[in-house]
């Protein structure tokens, strides 16, 4: 049961209609009756019919915490539920919350357009293969295109495409039936074995509910190693430009295509 709510800055409850206020008054009281997640939404089913939705922006996290901290300037807002406290933390105030009604499978309104990701129960291989394969888009840009597939940021699809062997400006609809799958499970695999190792941590902002820190950027195949060498050919990894971002490939495994 929601027993308090503290929301200690404006922009974290700027899409909920009556802001902070509302936000406040109708959770309390709530009880909370389970949590989802798709791509960077988390929402709480709620017994009242509706659902708190949090989208987590570039740097939003969930800490669970005793006692209420503080001294630690980027926590955003404070619930407690019971005997614990639950704090969203964001630096860069991207983040936001709500409550919404919950629509056709479950879904709270917010979060009807993200596509499901390659771990969730319901995620269709062969639906999303046709989809990766029907436009002409470059292939990374669809993978981190969360109304195709969910869950999947820059550093993750680097690693599927390289283990894939495809460059990332390769075009969708120039991939096979069965290179679009093989990508799938590769970006399913990268996505498991992320989450058994609490995921990549570069600095002591990334870390779980608990503050442990991730540490699955230790086993990164191809992001962040400009100029190392290719751990299948023994060929340097490059750094290549994309969109505000970097993508890192390997040139000799995955070739650059045609045109």
């Amino acid at each position: 049961t929601v027993a308090e709510v503290r929301i200690l800055h404006p922009r974290v409850s700027r899409r909920q209609p009556g802001g902070a206020t509302e936000l406040r008054t109708r959770l309390l009281g709530c009880r909370v009756e389970g949590l989802q997640r798709r791509g960077k939404y988390l929402w709480l089913n709620l017994d009242s019919g509706e659902a708190l939705v949090l989208h987590l922006g570039m740097s939003g996290q969930i800490r669970v915490f005793e006692e209420p901290v503080a001294d630690d300037p980027h926590v955003r807002a404070w619930f407690r539920l019971e005997e614990r406290w639950i704090a969203f933390r964001d630096m860069r105030t991207f983040g936001w919350m709500m409550l919404a009604p919950v629509g056709p499978g479950g879904l709270p309104a917010p979060v009807q357009h993200i596509a499901a990701d390659p771990l969730s129960p319901e995620f269709d291989s062969a639906a999303v293969t046709r989809n990766l394969t029907a436009t002409s888009r470059s292939i990374k840009r669809i993978l981190l295109d969360q109304e195709v597939i969910s869950g999947i940021g820059n550093i993750y699809a680097d690693e599927a495409l390289w283990r894939s062997r495809i460059h990332f400006e390769t075009p969708g609809d120039t991939l096979s039936e069965a290179a679009a799958l093989g990508l799938i499970g590769d970006a399913r695999d990268v996505l498991a074995e992320a989450l058994d190792a609490g995921g990549t941590s570069f600095d002591a902002l990334y870390v779980g509910v608990s503050g442990q820190q991730g540490w699955f950027q230790r086993h990164l195949s191809v992001y962040g190693r400009e100029g190392e060498a290719c751990e299948r050919c023994g060929g340097p990894i490059s750094r290549v430009a994309f969109t505000n971002r970097s993508s890192y490939l390997c040139p000799a495994c995955q070739q650059r295509p045609e045109g």
